[in-house]
């Protein structure tokens, strides 16, 4: 089987790492980065170019780019992929993605599915690419509505094999309402907790609790605020509904209410002790 990667950044990269351990398939991959290309040609995590030469030999086509960018590339190449192809985006939302590319695959040869590798690093590009950053990852899939159960089982086992240890399959909806909540949101509040005045005196004073909070605020801010934005009917609600809560432990210190305060960090810790359960 040939794979061809389009975008070989911290997904894509990994993505090719990742089937090199995993299996015997021919990796082909394109970065719009000659460094990068040469990196991961030295490394062994592509068996050469993608181009539009062999464009149409690939099996799948796994496109790890930014979203409005993933759109552009598929329209560009919707000639060029063989017949029977599976052409997935391993974009961080889906809406966006998935209605115009699943449109214009209804009257193609190839199939289209949406993606999205859960797997990532504070850090992007190609030098951080690791090839076990999937190992206990999930893939969400969204695929067409019509795909039967052997489309789905053929697409669960494909990433299963090339290292996930699960994959999910859900709508674009779905996906953008819960990835506001499990990720977007996530570096929202570590990029507006790192800002406090105190973060520059954390030394000496700060243990996991810190590093936990401000891992993700160290993030790449125009693949960030393209994610942000395209997901902004999803997002918005879960930030003000964070200020909402939070108000209410500062109202309770405020009036000196311990009781409420109680009750307020009981339920958090119900809540996260029913969720490890």
């Amino acid at each position: 089987m040939t794979i061809g990667i389009v975008g070989l950044g911290l997904i894509g990269g990994s993505l090719a790492r990742s089937i090199q351990v995993h299996t015997d398939f021919e990796v082909l991959g394109a970065d719009i980065q000659p460094q990068t290309m040469l990196q991961a040609d030295l490394l062994g995590a592509i068996d050469g170019e993608l181009n539009e030469g062999n464009l149409s030999r690939c099996d799948v086509v796994l496109v790890a780019l930014y979203p409005a960018a993933i759109v552009s590339w598929i329209t560009e190449h919707q000639d060029a992929f063989r017949a029977g192809a599976w052409v997935i985006d391993c974009g961080g939302v889906k809406e966006t993605v998935c209605a115009p590319l699943q449109a214009l695959a209804q009257d193609k040869p190839w199939h289209y599915c949406g993606g999205h590798p859960m797997a990532g690093r504070e850090f992007s590009g190609f030098r951080y690419a690791k090839d076990d950053l999937f190992d206990r990852a999930i893939m969400i899939l969204t695929p067409p509505r019509d795909a039967g159960p052997e489309t789905l089982t053929w697409l669960k086992d494909f990433f299963l094999s090339i290292g996930f240890r699960r994959v999910q399959f859900t709508t674009p909806r779905e996906h953008d309402e819960m990835i506001a909540y499990t990720s977007q949101l996530a570096h929202v509040v570590s990029s507006a907790y790192v800002k406090c005045p105190l973060a520059q005196k954390h030394r000496g004073f700060s243990a996991g609790s810190f590093a936990d909070m401000t891992r993700v605020a160290r993030l790449n801010e125009e693949m960030w605020t393209e994610l942000f934005f395209d997901n902004r009917e999803a997002l918005l609600p879960e930030i003000r509904g964070l200020i909402e809560r939070l108000a209410a432990y500062g109202d309770a210190l405020d009036s000196g209410d311990r009781e409420t305060m109680k009750r307020l960090l009981r339920e958090g810790r119900e809540i996260k002790e029913a969720l490890e359960e």
